[in-house]
């Protein structure tokens, strides 16, 4: 019988090795001063265990993690929570035109992320996350390709092309979040809802840049937003279409007053003068001094109340079971 009892228990302990001590629902503390289990937080997600069941917390004290992070797509259930959304901050350098130390050629825009996240049912939660390149091209700070991401109180800073949210169907959620940048800074195909969160301009441009799929109902919706500039920034468009077919909508939110009458820009290398009424620019509700609708391009749709009922989290992301993170 004891040699039964210590085989057991000696099978037990060994499970245990296998599935490595960070296998469980403890949280992961990040420190640059040595006074977590990790330093990088590659290294902390590198231990997560791949498609867990249970929320693994990754938590990151205050300081400047100087690293290209990256959240791969056999993760899931992962929440990153900095100490200070303005002191925990995720930081990197590369822009498109930086010549890649393995080809010897430019970069190009989608290997310029500081942050990138593959996985599904991932949280990022009071941190920042910066391209702090210098203004040489396009730089992205944040790229996503896994479905159901949300990011909750963050800042997320740039120049050119600040979030690539790259994968069409894939659903995301900004919740009073703080996002600048100069041209184009919110682009890509996926459906994304933008809620009290502000867009900051940089500089005279386009703030989204939209190239959802035909066949995709949504893409983006900014709901009670604050769409803001910097000092001396006073021609700003709400976006031009990256594809066709693009579909950007603001409602209820305030529009400062560097958004230009029109509203909206026909970005000619994309799309056809002459079917301007394909792309799904619409508004509803807004306030603020570059709300006005009178001077709007004429390929611009004023919602009906109906329509802007049916404008919710339930509708655009369909599905039942996940409710974005609060």
């Amino acid at each position: 019988m004891k040699k039964i009892i210590l085989l057991l228990l000696l099978v037990c302990s060994l499970s245990v090795q296998a599935r490595g001590k960070f296998d469980n629902t403890d949280t992961i503390t990040v420190a640059k001063d040595g006074s977590g289990q990790f330093t990088r937080i590659n290294d902390a997600i590198e231990v997560c265990r791949a498609f867990m069941e249970y929320k693994k917390v990754i938590f990151v004290k205050n300081g400047i993690y100087k690293e290209k992070v990256v959240v791969p797509s056999w993760l899931t259930n992962i929440e990153i929570v900095g100490e200070d959304r303005d002191k925990t901050v995720i930081t990197f350098d590369d822009y498109a035109n930086i010549t890649s130390p393995v080809t010897g050629l430019p970069m190009g825009t989608f290997r310029t992320y500081t942050v990138k996240v593959e996985g599904t049912d991932i949280t990022f939660r009071n941190i920042t996350i910066e391209n702090n390149a210098p203004k040489l091209g396009q730089a992205v700070a944040l790229h996503t390709e896994g479905d159901r991401l949300a990011f909750v109180n963050c800042r997320i800073l740039g120049n050119q092309d600040t979030i690539y949210i790259g994968t069409p169907g894939t659903r995301l959620y900004f919740l009073n979040c703080f996002i600048s940048g100069t041209t184009d800074f919110i682009f890509g195909p996926s459906v994304a809802w933008f809620e009290k969160c502000e867009l900051r301009s940089r500089a005279d441009s386009y703030v989204t840049a939209a190239s959802t799929p035909k066949n995709q109902k949504y893409g983006y919706i900014f709901s009670h937003c604050r769409l803001t500039a910097e000092p001396g920034v006073t021609k700003v468009y709400l976006g031009r279409p990256w594809r066709p077919y693009a579909y950007t909508l603001f409602i209820y939110s305030e529009l400062g007053s560097h958004i230009v009458p029109a509203g909206w820009h026909n970005w000619k290398d994309y799309h056809d003068p002459a079917g301007e009424g394909i792309v799904r620019y619409a508004e509803y509700g807004n306030s603020g001094p570059g709300a006005d609708v009178a001077g709007r391009v004429s390929w611009m749709h004023q919602l009906t109340k109906k329509e802007a009922a049916a404008i919710t989290t339930g509708n655009v992301f369909s599905e039942t079971d996940w409710i974005p993170a609060k």
